[in-house]
């Protein structure tokens, strides 16, 4: 046991962990139906969970990881199977929102000027970072200039979305391989990545998983002890997709707690060079380009799903919806932002003061699946995709899979009624506004519940699965088997006045007491 951590937690077996010298490799894994209730609920039915005495025989071709990998492939294949009927662009009367199979990979190769060999920023604006304009004109151009220099030979926007999907799919298998590395001893827990139900309607609906797959990668250098490797890939994932830059408050909070600063100095530093690099040639060269990404972020109001929206077209009579101060705040943008923001900022403060105060030190994951889900039950903005920026986060923050397969099931709903919504708004009414609403609000509050659940795990470590495996955090990288930083010791004064016994009083002559 590690004697950094007195009150390491026992395996889910029963033995103690592991020291620094890793895992023995004949130790059998964590088996999902012994620990989690959900599974061994539904193990009961082909049965029955793993017994205490079972003989695990060795596998050769059906191991854990392939399982898992080949999970993920066919999630991506039952994805590409649902937006199939949208490749070809042929829509007529609404169909892709009749056949839920809107993509925006589709629609922007057009709105983008892909068609017409436009360069993204430097001859036509683009709504997106820059490193995700960059992949659709590396994809969309020579595309273009084939179908091009070789008429009629190719469906030009079917070529495009296959070798876009061909890409993020790639960076999707990246991201279960990521969890696949940093979870040895509980490979299945990466299954909740490779069958989020949430994955199969929405992996190419945007350039999402391109970040996706950064930030994994990220996590990974960041869990093998790279401080450079991983700022270079924060700054990459930021470069795609914003949020990534969030999970550098985690690792300051953290460096804060251990007074580990080197590492996470030397990350934050490379990955805040390494966006500078990336943008600074957009910026100097199409700088009205590089602007509208943050224009449209400035100047947009409360969409679709949001808390905000929530409230703004909340049931409030027959035929009435809204509330105060929704209703006032979405024909105020600069309120909006300020307020928005300002929610954000205090969460981060409360998540950083728990981070520091609690008794155990949180794991990294644990952080950043806190920060990221805020945002988004904070935010102006929560597109149909942005749910699965969370999914690889939730897995490695709380690998239990009733809570996650109820939000899970609460984005499908979304999911569709989203469409019904879009279908009403195009003259198709579907069903009335309430609808849309209750589906919103139940994605809100289940990823709610889970947020609170991890924050339970924080406040009682021995409900954590991941501590029951690993002696501390497998993500931590340097924070690992870390001691605290004693200041902070003092500042839990609460913990101090229960540990210290109460003042007996004088000691009384003996013939007082008889």
């Amino acid at each position: 046991m590690s004697a950094a951590h007195a009150d390491v937690l026992p395996r889910s077996d029963g033995s103690e962990p592991d020291g620094p010298a890793g895992p023995d490799p004949d130790e059998p894994i964590a088996a999902p139906g012994r620990e989690d209730r959900f599974i061994g609920g539904l193990a009961e039915s082909i049965g029955g969970s793993l017994g205490d005495h079972a003989v695990r025989r060795p596998r050769k071709i059906f191991t854990p990881v392939r399982i898992v990998l080949v999970l993920a492939m066919l999630t991506f294949g039952l994805h590409w199977l649902q937006k199939y009927p949208c490749q070809d662009a042929a829509w007529s009367n609404w169909s892709q929102y009749r056949y839920f199979c809107y993509t925006d990979v589709v629609a922007l190769y057009y709105a983008e000027g892909l068609d017409q060999g436009k360069r993204p920023y430097f001859d036509h604006k683009v709504e997106y970072p820059v490193l995700t304009g960059a992949l659709m004109g590396v994809i969309g151009l020579p595309v273009h200039n084939y179908a091009v220099t070789h008429p009629n030979t190719i469906n030009e926007i079917i070529w495009f979305y296959n070798g876009t999907a061909f890409v993020l799919f790639g960076f999707g298998l990246a991201s279960v391989a990521v969890a696949l590395a940093l979870r040895r001893r509980r490979p299945w827990d990466a299954a909740m990545i490779a069958t989020a139900p949430a994955l199969i309607v929405t992996a190419t609906v945007n350039w999402d998983l391109f970040a996706i797959g950064l930030t994994a990668l990220f996590m990974l250098a960041w869990a093998r002890k790279h401080p450079w490797v991983a700022g270079l890939l924060l700054g990459l994932a930021t470069a795609a997709k914003f949020y990534p830059l969030f999970l550098a408050g985690p690792l300051l909070i953290l460096a804060l707690r251990t007074k580990r600063w080197k590492e996470a100095l030397i990350t934050v530093l490379v990955g805040g060079f390494t966006w500078l690099a990336v943008n600074a040639p957009i910026f100097l060269y199409a700088r009205e380009g590089w602007n509208e990404f943050w224009r449209l972020s400035d100047e947009r109001g409360i969409d679709w799903g949001t808390l905000w929206y929530i409230g703004a077209h909340f049931p409030a009579g027959v035929e009435k919806y809204g509330i105060e101060p929704f209703t006032t705040l979405g024909g105020n943008i600069d309120l909006l932002n300020k307020v928005y923001q300002g929610l954000f900022f205090l969460c981060c403060l409360a998540i950083g003061a728990l981070a520091l105060l609690v008794k155990r030190r949180p794991r990294f994951a644990q952080l950043a699946f806190l920060v990221i889900a805020v945002f988004l039950l904070t935010s102006k903005v929560w597109s149909q995709q942005f749910g699965i920026w969370l999914i690889p986060l939730a897995v490695l923050a709380r690998p239990k899979w009733g809570a996650f397969l109820a939000w899970q099931a609460a984005e499908l709903i979304y999911f569709f009624s989203f469409y019904g919504e879009l279908l009403t708004v195009s003259g198709k009414h579907i069903f009335q506004e309430w609808v849309f609403v209750f589906a919103a609000s139940c994605r809100w509050i289940t990823l709610a519940v889970l947020v609170g659940l991890v924050v339970r795990d924080i406040l009682r470590p021995q409900n954590d699965l991941v501590r029951r495996t690993y002696d501390d955090d497998p993500d931590g990288g340097p924070f690992d088997g870390a001691p605290d930083w004693p200041v902070l010791e003092k500042l839990r004064f609460w913990e101090r006045r229960r540990e210290t016994p109460a003042d007996p009083g004088p000691e009384l002559p003996a013939a007082a007491t008889a």
